[in-house]
């Protein structure tokens, strides 16, 4: 099974620069999770509320690092994923553009 979640969408501290360190900027995540259903589900509730929770915990300066630390936390929360691809975007950053970062894992 693959769980979709797409458009995770909130305000969060994350950014080296020093209007991003003062003030919550949008971010949007979105992730593909394989895991093997055996009678047994993720609750995607919980995922989207981890991803939130973590990276408003975290407040980190460099999307790469959220990301990589979501990954684990998120695998660390949920054994039995065997693959996560997640991307996290920061749509008002760049005027003309979104800029984002994306990493997959797999975990067999």
């Amino acid at each position: 099974m693959i769980i979709h979640i797409e458009g995770l969408s909130f305000n969060t501290i994350i950014g080296i620069l020093d209007f991003e360190r003062t003030a919550p900027q949008a971010v949007v995540v979105n992730c593909d999770i394989e895991y093997s259903y055996k009678n047994n589900f993720l609750d995607y509730s919980l995922i989207t509320q981890l991803i939130q929770t973590h990276m408003h915990e975290k407040q980190f300066e460099l999307i790469e690092t959220a990301l990589l630390s979501l990954i684990s936390k998120i695998k660390e929360t949920f054994p039995e994923i065997s693959n996560i691809n997640l991307t996290i975007k920061k749509p008002d950053i760049i005027d003309n553009c979104i800029v984002s970062v994306s990493h997959q894992r797999s975990f067999l």
